[in-house]
């Protein structure tokens, strides 16, 4: 929830009727309202100097004692009282319309009405006009050009400009919320909320918590007690509920009553018989309202049923979401959803944007899903997209190829190509992700010597800005594919790094130590050049086969029975070879034969008079990439250490009949 927002709870409602209230009964506080000219109506915001400081003018608040000054809006002048800040209205022909205009700007002529709306043809023109803004200050150009300004088109204004001047929790320039239209849109808004339209209302109510205005100024009371009455006469359709409950949420947060409110509408109601939009507007919306107890199961069922059936009708964005909230729920149940979104997916990988690609990703990733077809669409789109998408979407697609494991040649060169050149604008998260995908998939690219200088000018200029675990999953990758990072091994065997991969109590995950003692191995085998510090035992594993994130995959149960079988007729006896051993050096041997000077095979038990030792490495598909013959980078470190450790390396591939 935004920083700026307060914690409200369910039963402090009363107190913005209150405070709405209070405020028409201060008449310092008020608009003063004075005929000019010609039915004109001269609006004044007047301050109360007894109160010792200035209402904001960017939210028209007449609450002085909650300026939204402290929460992004920039401060008026302390001398606001002597500089009267006055706008002009018309006088209404009817009752629900109005027009603001600035009497030092008379281009300002623009009119919310509700009984005479702007036709859908105008509505239509307005909405493809302001698409194509891409400043707030256009915004504001293309308000002061129209004279009729619907509801609808009013709250999409301020969507926009709150899309155009968010950064974070704040707006980039908040003085953009004194503009004289926003703050006369924000007063029609206020002075005819009873009038809106519900789509309208609740539009608008949720643009003003993008734009950081205060929940308590009369503009937020208003808008927020008008969408009370009429959640209680349950006015609206499930489409307005969504961006109500949106709207509380950045108020009140998942506790709110109003939220649960809303909630409780929706269940009423039958998916099968809303709209797309609807349905993806309900998934959003409970992204963040479903907790670790599951609540809302049966309407989620209800709507996972659904889906299923409409997922052909379904565009990039809505493909998107839907497979975003799945992830934020965690609705591992709806697989069947998730398979069908993602062949509707394959239709739209061209035209999904870096965002909507980013989140299909990592849902398939959370899955554990994808289909050939949904890969053949990514491997002609990658090359196309590594130059010119958003950095954390290559990161994406080349996550998403490692882990599930298929090595695509054509993508990973585009990918290490652009890399070289793009790197420097690569978070470090970036960076470590993408070398990390390609070491563990053990490939190298025909630009490796490039790919891996750029590492490491980064790795000396950026050092201190990796996190310390993102970067020993970098220098661990670099070891993977042969690429040993010597200059920055005494940084990472030092106490002070250590003690930053410890958690809150005070241990290091098994899965880490195991990386540093292959990482400590590596250097002992492969850099004797290296005279840094070493690592202490203390942080040292015995094994690196683990239940998770191993660093060996297991022996494939079936294929070691074939194994075993052969090796029993060859050796005559089930006593000369060894299985699962383990040896002093972490890894553990699928099958070990020792031998003698002679070549005779010895028992398994005999340690003495050993002149050979045969290490049997029994590679199911498991260890290969999913569509090439390659063994992933983790094997083949293993194998490369063993032969360095004096194990002869004999591996035993099935045969493609029975892959």
């Amino acid at each position: 929830m935004s920083f700026f927002l307060l914690q409200l709870t369910s039963g402090k409602f009363r107190n913005r009727l209150m405070a709405l209230k209070l405020t028409q009964n201060l008449p310092l506080l008020q608009f003063g309202i004075h005929h000019c000219f010609a039915g004109l109506i001269s609006v004044r915001l007047l301050c109360s100097s007894g109160l010792g400081r200035s209402s904001c003018a960017a939210c028209l608040c007449t609450s002085a004692a909650r300026c939204i000054q402290t929460h992004g809006c920039r401060k008026l002048r302390t001398d606001f009282s002597s500089r009267n800040v006055t706008t002009a209205v018309r006088e209404p022909s009817f009752f629900a319309s109005s027009s603001v205009g600035i009497h030092r700007d008379s281009e300002l002529r623009f009119r919310l009405t509700q009984l005479h709306r702007p036709s859908s043809d105008e509505e239509k023109s307005f909405q493809q006009k302001l698409a194509c803004c891409s400043t707030s200050r256009q915004v504001f150009s293309l308000l002061c050009s129209v004279e009729v300004l619907s509801d609808t088109m009013a709250a999409a204004c301020l969507h926009l400009v709150a899309d155009l001047e968010q950064d974070g929790g704040a707006l980039r320039d908040p003085s953009v919320l004194e503009k004289d239209a926003i703050r006369a849109l924000c007063f029609q808004l206020e002075r005819d909320s009873e009038r809106l339209t519900e789509a309208g209302l609740v539009s608008a109510l949720l643009a003003c918590t993008r734009l950081f205005l205060d929940p308590w100024s009369t503009l937020m009371v208003r808008l927020v007690t008008e969408s009370q009455k009429r959640l209680d006469g349950e006015q609206m359709a499930v489409g307005e509920l969504c961006v109500l409950g949106q709207a509380m949420l950045a108020m009140e947060g998942p506790g709110s009553a109003m939220l649960e409110q809303v909630i409780g509408q929706i269940q009423k109601q039958e998916p099968d018989k809303w709209s797309l939009p609807d349905l993806v507007a309900v998934y959003r919306l409970l992204e963040v309202c479903v907790g670790e107890d599951g609540k809302h199961g049966d309407l989620l069922n209800a709507m996972h049923t659904h889906a299923v059936t409409v997922t052909s009708r379904m565009d990039p964005a809505a493909v998107s979401g839907v497979l975003s909230s799945l992830v934020a729920l965690n609705q591992r149940q709806a697989l069947p959803l998730v398979i069908s979104l993602c062949k509707q997916a394959v239709r739209h990988v061209p035209h999904f944007s870096d965002e909507e690609l980013s989140h299909v990703l990592a849902a398939l990733i959370h899955f554990g899903h994808s289909d050939r077809y949904f890969v053949d669409a990514m491997q002609n789109y990658g090359p196309r997209m590594a130059f010119t998408s958003h950095p954390e979407t290559v990161s994406k697609v080349t996550e998403f190829f490692s882990r599930r494991n298929i090595l695509s040649p054509t993508v990973f060169n585009a990918v290490a190509e652009s890399f070289v050149y793009r790197a420097d604008s690569y978070s470090t998260s970036q960076v470590a992700r993408q070398i990390m995908a390609f070491g563990r998939l053990g490939y190298l690219p025909p630009n490796v010597g490039q790919m891996f200088k750029k590492v490491e000018t980064i790795l000396h200029t950026r050092f201190s800005q990796f996190q310390p675990r993102m970067l020993l999953n970098l220098l661990h990758a670099c070891t993977l594919v042969e690429r040993f990072p010597v200059n920055f091994l005494s940084k990472v065997f030092s106490s002070y790094f250590l003690q930053q991969l410890q958690d809150q109590d005070l241990r290091i995950e098994r899965a880490v130590l195991a990386q540093l003692t292959q990482l400590y191995m590596t250097v002992k085998l492969e850099c004797p050049t290296y005279e840094g510090p070493q690592l202490l035992p203390k942080y040292r594993v015995k094994s690196f086969l683990t239940s998770s994130r191993s660093l060996e995959t297991p022996v494939d149960q079936q294929l070691y029975n074939s194994v075993k079988s052969g090796l029993v007729d060859i050796l005559g006896d089930r006593s000369f070879f060894g299985s699962q051993v383990l040896t002093p050096y972490c890894y553990t041997l699928d099958v070990e034969i020792k031998l003698d000077e002679e070549g005779y095979a010895l028992p398994a038990s005999q340690t003495d008079e050993v002149y050979k030792r045969i290490a049997l490495c029994i590679d199911g598909q498991k260890r290969f990439t999913n569509n090439v013959r390659q063994l992933l980078g983790k094997e083949v470190i293993k194998q490369r250490h063993l032969r360095l450790l004096g194990y002869e390396v004999v591996q035993v591939r099935p045969s493609p009949l029975n892959d």
